[in-house]
């Protein structure tokens, strides 16, 4: 079978070397005779499995010893309530940069436990662009300043990370981890849901410093306290053990590709294309300000936004093997989300058939 190019947002494609590994191992893992699924998470091969994991993750994202790396069930969306439960125990108070749809929903999070100003937002030009923080805008008494790191269904991103001074800076990672390099000293707490850049749903990776654990209410569920899962090195309860697995040769893969550097300069080398052509076309164009622009999903309409030619372009792309190009319900238009996983002949397929069709169709 022919596999297809899968622009979509997520789940989104894996790294076809990871796919083919994992099928390799799928029925017998390292002479078990069973599978990853299978074997329990407290068996010295799942026990292997999640510290090579771990430590794969720390050398690539160089993170420093006094973070916590926790591998946790369920999506991003479970920390927004996680994050303002464990973090919000001081004045109750925390800033948030407002940048589209994610962030307004860990804002009604937060909401419930405490008090949420909107130091910045881009909500007035519809999330076109990443407004400017300082550092003057922000409460020295804030719990933590929150941010969206890249706006998947916006097509923006963080460029520069805000100064928060003494306020620890939160960011929901999730569509652009591993990306691209960063510093994860400017961060007090990291968290990203699997299914972009790192393996299948169902898993979130949470990159927390240790002095922001420990905090939670006594009353506090154990499943929604960090410290339960720091304390049992993320096996308080059964995880996402094949998820976790799926990871692991991610971060290998990404490893042999030569590391977040090599990773980040093809990233860069896609979205210039795409973004080149797209801004050079008569048909298509991105609402995204070029400075405020995403790496990983780039959103993109017809010029005078004709409804039914956009149905067609997305209908006729499929057929082309070019799937899940449709944009957000929320936004409309189309959106091309280019993860790791997506080659460079991938977004080269794309842009010849965007011009194939403008060429018909102008």
């Amino acid at each position: 079978m022919k596999r297809v190019y899968n622009f979509s947002a997520g789940p989104s494609m894996l790294p076809l070397p990871v796919l083919e590994k994992a099928q390799q191992e799928l029925l017998n893992y390292q002479g078990s005779g069973m599978s990853v699924m299978e074997i329990s998470h407290r068996s010295a091969l799942f026990t292997d499995i999640i510290k090579e994991a771990e430590a794969l993750l720390r050398e690539l994202m160089n993170i420093p010893s006094n973070y916590r790396v926790l591998f946790l069930q369920s999506g991003a969306s479970q920390q927004f309530a996680m994050v303002p439960i464990n973090l919000m125990t001081g004045s109750k108070v925390v800033d948030f940069v407002h940048t589209g749809s994610w962030s307004k929903k860990a804002i009604a999070e937060a909401k419930k436990l405490g008090d949420v100003r909107i130091i910045a937002s881009s909500e007035d030009e519809n999330f076109t662009y990443i407004p400017k923080v300082e550092k003057s805008m922000i409460d020295p008494k804030a719990d933590y300043v929150h941010i969206t790191m890249n706006n998947t269904i916006e097509g923006t991103v963080f460029k520069e990370i805000p100064d928060t001074g003494d306020v620890p800076l939160v960011t929901d990672m999730s569509s652009s981890i591993l990306s691209e390099e960063i510093d994860v000293s400017k961060f007090g707490l990291i968290y990203a849901g699997a299914q972009k850049n790192i393996a299948p749903a169902g898993l979130t990776v949470v990159i927390v410093r240790d002095d922001l654990i420990g905090h939670a209410p006594a009353d506090t569920p154990a499943m929604f306290n960090y410290q339960t899962h720091r304390d049992s090195h993320s096996l308080y309860n059964t995880p996402p053990t094949f998820a976790i697995y799926m990871a692991k040769l991610v971060f290998e893969w990404i490893k042999e590709a030569g590391g977040l550097s090599a990773i980040e300069t093809v990233n860069r080398e896609k979205a210039a294309m795409l973004y080149n052509y797209i801004d050079a076309s008569k048909l298509f164009t991105a609402p995204v300000s070029p400075e405020s622009r995403s790496l990983m999903n780039v959103p993109f309409v017809t010029v005078d936004g004709n409804k039914d030619l956009e149905a067609a372009f997305i209908k006729q792309a499929e057929a082309a093997g070019l799937h899940t190009l449709k944009g957000h319900r929320s936004v409309g238009g189309m959106r091309a989300s280019i993860y790791n996983a997506m080659p460079i002949e991938g977004v080269e397929v794309l842009i010849a058939f965007m011009k194939k069709f403008e060429q018909q169709h102008t």
